[in-house]
């Protein structure tokens, strides 16, 4: 995937404020933080993990499905069914 070398730094970094946030889950957990914490600080990791598909499905539709440098529809149709498959797994 060109798309996620390409943008390689810009994913790490948000995966690393991601781990930073689940850090901060299990830290309020082992001091007994009080739910309403608990629970915001879990919506927002939430939240970052939505916005990092959102953009790796955005660029994967980019590249490999809406390309017009996709030389054949059994490309694109690969790229298109990659993409179901894996919303089909992440909405589940």
């Amino acid at each position: 995937m060109a798309h996620t070398i390409q943008g390689k730094k810009k994913l790490l970094n948000r995966v690393r404020r991601i781990r930073g946030q689940a850090e901060a889950i299990e830290r309020a957990l082992e001091s007994e933080n009080g739910c309403a914490e608990v629970l915001q600080l879990i919506a927002a990791t939430r939240g970052a993990i939505n916005g990092l598909m959102a953009e790796v499905i955005e660029n994967h539709i980019r590249e490999h499905v809406a390309s017009p440098a996709i030389a054949s529809d059994a490309a694109r149709r690969k790229g298109a069914d990659e993409l179901v498959d894996v919303i089909r797994s992440y909405l589940k």
